[in-house]
């Protein structure tokens, strides 16, 4: 795992800094990454959206659709990722 995806899980880390980790992981395109954070319960909802629109910015509508069809994501998270696919 990438030092900025390690940033962006720890539950000692500002808000700040896990915006800025979720841009750092947009900006190397690591996708799967981002739908792991999309995935996890444990983060709130606020970056879970953040990271879900890095995954459109990067272009990626395949696994845009993949979070779409997994039932385990969130309802609203699901219909935005259909949104953005």
């Amino acid at each position: 795992m990438s030092k900025s995806f390690q940033t962006a899980v720890k539950k000692n880390v500002s808000h700040t800094r896990r915006h800025e980790a979720i841009d750092s992981l947009v900006r190397s395109n690591e996708t799967t990454n981002l739908a792991i954070l999309v995935r996890m319960g444990g983060l709130r909802g606020e970056f879970r959206r953040h990271a879900l629109n890095g995954i459109a910015d990067c272009n990626a509508p395949s696994v845009l659709e993949e979070i779409a069809d997994d039932t385990s994501v969130d309802s609203s998270l699901r219909q935005r990722a259909t949104q953005l696919a």
